[in-house]
């Protein structure tokens, strides 16, 4: 990777771990449905204006938009509003790239290898030292409904996956537009009329998760996998956490105990461990490659 484009990755990283303390901040103006109805909202106009179509069949628009939109942001917005602290958040979530293969072999019927196995007791046992950690007089309820934010995220990306969006920004432009909606209803049958006050801390939230992290992050994420292999971009993600759970403890004061520390290496490294092949692997799949060259060249 290029020397910009690696501070592109680890630049959106940072946006994407600090966006946990700015969420956790909008939390104090907004309550969690009508947050995330204001983020898509926000997100997909006026940019909608500007855009062709989603470029995929509708059905796949809706079902990003339910599970990557409503339920995952929903959930995640209630947890964090419930107790959950914005940096143990931004690791928790990322136990969604376990639910994503456990989904992918349900649903794809894509194969689970012995290291995928590895890797998500890897994950699961981290995840376990939070609930754990939680039940001393932690917010285990919270705790619960951001595990369902990362499953919904593990099943955005099924959604996402059979969509194949030929222009990622355009699509998540498209799947904010489809979660927007249903949000906004969701916030006044749940949370009733709004009595908004105006805030500087508010309005700036709405509008780092709205723009920055959502549009920008995602146009910057589209533009690294236009160019570099996922199995080269992804494991950048995993820097994700490292950025919330240090600029919580800037921003917030929020603790990091041994137990959060302990955690997070089971479950960035299940994560890893599972979300990469070995080195036999990719040497038997660089050697098939080779000996079809050849046989295409002896034709």
């Amino acid at each position: 990777m290029q020397t910009r484009h690696l501070a592109l990755a680890i630049g959106l990283a940072a946006v994407w771990g600090f966006n946990f303390v700015v969420m956790e901040a909008g939390l104090r103006h907004f309550p969690p449905l009508l947050y995330v109805a204001l983020r898509f909202g926000l997100a997909a106009f006026p940019a909608l204006l500007f855009t062709g179509g989603p470029g995929v069949p509708w059905r796949r628009v809706l079902a990003a938009g339910a599970t990557l939109g409503v339920a995952q942001y929903g959930l995640l917005l209630l947890g964090m509003r419930a107790g959950m602290p914005a940096g143990l958040t931004s690791l928790v979530v990322q136990v969604q790239a376990v639910f994503t293969v456990v989904l992918a072999a349900a649903l794809l019927k894509e194969r689970i290898t012995a290291r995928r196995v590895t890797g998500m007791a890897v994950a699961f046992a981290g995840l376990a030292l939070v609930a754990a950690d939680l039940g001393g007089g932690g917010p285990v309820g919270a705790f619960l409904l951001v595990v369902g934010a990362a499953f919904a995220w593990g099943a955005g990306n099924i959604a996402v996956r059979k969509a194949a969006p030929p222009d990622s920004f355009r699509f998540m432009v498209w799947l904010s537009a489809v979660a927007a909606v249903p949000m906004a209803v969701l916030s006044l049958l749940v949370e009733g009329v709004p009595r908004l006050e105006f805030s500087v801390e508010g309005s700036l939230s709405v509008l780092y998760v709205a723009l920055v992290s959502t549009l920008g992050g995602f146009g910057v994420w589209g533009f690294l996998l236009k160019r570099y292999d996922a199995s080269v971009v992804a494991p950048y993600s995993l820097l994700v956490p490292v950025f919330g759970m240090s600029s919580a403890a800037l921003a917030t004061g929020e603790p990091v105990s041994a137990a959060k520390l302990a955690a997070a290496v089971l479950i960035l490294s299940g994560v890893l461990y599972a979300g990469t092949r070995s080195r036999r692997t990719v040497s038997l799949g660089s050697r098939r490659r080779d000996n079809a060259e050849r046989a295409t060249e002896a034709v």
